[in-house]
């Protein structure tokens, strides 16, 4: 189980303070599939990155597995069975795939489960597992191997960060059924950035962040009839009811 207590994270533009998580407390449960949605801006990615620690929060308490980790590494967090797929995923010169899933996995990974990983995210292993992790690759392609080094692991809690960037609608439908057949395995907690509707629907639950703040939590059938607005299925963040960005059916 992963708490957050009260999480805020202040940034500094110019001298500035600027308010960006404005006080955060979260519980998720093992098992269950979550989305964190919301406009741009509203704090999503910083509270993900805050959960790996890769920000640090400015004040507040996180608890994995009533342990608290507030001042935890990345590298302890990631040991505690905590992973983290970037929207933007860094690029490894000198390293090839097979290398990356074996590093993931923190041992020499059997070739047969790193082919299921790169299938399972739609990339056809003999073309890519001897590719070497460069700007060779497009940003779609380096996406899916990131989404398969976590494959490679056994995880209790993923974060993936708006997984569907970058990729072409036959590779997002992939992955669609990679975290559907990842849920049904029942073995981790899973939270996913997303704007998409498809993924939206496979929430157990759907957490709404927008300014800083969480404006709505609750299962999937409560919370997305209220956010699916129109005939372009625009999602509304707002008090005032303007809408906040579109949803790919």
């Amino acid at each position: 189980m992963l708490v957050l207590k009260d999480i805020k994270f202040d940034a500094y533009n110019e001298g500035k303070k600027v308010e960006i998580i404005k006080g955060i407390s979260l519980t998720l449960e093992p098992g269950k599939l979550y989305v964190i949605t919301g406009p741009n801006g509203g704090g999503k990615s910083t509270l993900a990155k805050i959960i790996m620690g890769i920000e640090k929060s400015t004040s507040g308490e996180i608890w994995f597995e009533d342990q608290n980790i507030t001042d935890a590494s990345i590298t302890e967090r990631a040991k505690l069975g905590i992973g983290y797929a970037f929207q933007q995923p860094p690029r490894f010169k000198g390293i090839k795939v097979r290398q990356l899933l074996n590093l993931s996995a923190g041992h020499k990974v059997d070739c047969r489960n790193c082919k299921n990983s790169l299938v399972e995210v739609g990339l056809c292993t003999q073309d890519y597992i001897n590719r070497d992790v460069d700007t060779s690759l497009s940003g779609g392609e380096l996406k899916r191997i990131e989404i398969a080094t976590l494959l490679n692991r056994t995880l209790k809690l993923a974060l993936f960060d708006e997984p569907e960037a970058g990729i072409d609608l036959w590779s997002f439908t992939k992955l669609t059924e990679t975290f559907s057949k990842m849920h049904e395995k029942k073995e981790g907690t899973i939270v996913i950035i997303s704007h998409q509707e498809r993924i939206l629907e496979l929430a157990d639950e759907i957490i709404m962040v927008s300014e800083g703040l969480v404006q709505r939590q609750g299962p999937k059938d409560e919370i997305l009839p209220t956010i699916l607005m129109g005939p372009n299925c625009y999602c509304d963040f707002t008090k005032g009811g303007k809408p906040g960005y579109d949803c790919v059916r």
